[in-house]
């Protein structure tokens, strides 16, 4: 009941008070057990209006960005969706309660497991989970309606645009996490691609190949 009210407060301080008013995210924001994703002994500080660590040097995002990402993709049921860094899975709960499909890449296979393991626990059908280096996206599954990267990269991945469908969103911060980080938004309209500035952000570095100079 506590966790309840927690959540219950957690929402409506945090997302909507910040102009937030998309009705899947404030419903899935609702529906999201956000205590279960963080370790135990952060459980206390589980609806606190700031990223947690969930080890591995990783990150369990602040509420309004987690709100703020998922609205950006302007997702309204039905969608198949490429999360980049699936981390302790918080995220990929939220849009799973939107979207038809998730697809979920973790780098580091500790998170992997763990994530896994709560959120089929948890009930979740429509989330496949990869482990992998999220730089490549899936091709094979390609396209996706929209894609998620949740650490920042000094640049975005080419794979990752080329797996977007026609009018397809991709949100990622970009940028050095010293030096700082934007939220960009890219959408895809045949050829030619948009992009839009959503303002600071600041995410740990996304790992793999992309951080490997050519």
């Amino acid at each position: 009941m506590q966790e309840s009210k927690l959540l219950s407060l957690m929402v409506e301080s945090q997302i909507e008070a910040r102009g937030i008013r998309d009705p899947w995210v404030i419903s899935a924001l609702k529906r999201v057990p956000r205590e279960l994703f963080v370790p135990l002994e952060k459980r206390g500080e589980a609806f606190e209006d700031r990223p947690l660590p969930i080890g591995y040097g990783q990150t369990i995002s602040q509420p309004y960005i987690v709100a703020l990402m998922t609205s950006t993709l302007n997702l309204q049921g039905g969608e198949k969706v490429l999360e980049i860094g699936t981390g302790c899975g918080y995220q990929t709960a939220v849009l799973a309660l939107i979207a038809e499909k998730i697809f979920t890449i973790e780098y580091r296979k500790p998170l992997f497991e763990r994530s896994r393991r709560i959120l089929e626990g948890l009930g979740y059908s429509n989330i496949h989970f990869r482990l992998g280096d999220g730089f490549y996206g899936i091709p094979e599954e390609a396209p996706f309606d929209a894609i998620i990267v949740t650490a920042g990269a000094p640049k975005v991945p080419s794979n990752l645009l080329s797996q977007l469908s026609e009018g397809g969103r991709l949100v990622i911060p970009l940028g050095n996490p010293d030096l700082g980080q934007d939220l960009i938004l890219f959408t895809r309209y045949g050829s030619r691609i948009e992009r839009k500035n959503l303002g600071a952000v600041r995410f740990v570095p996304m790992a793999g190949r992309i951080n490997i100079r050519d």
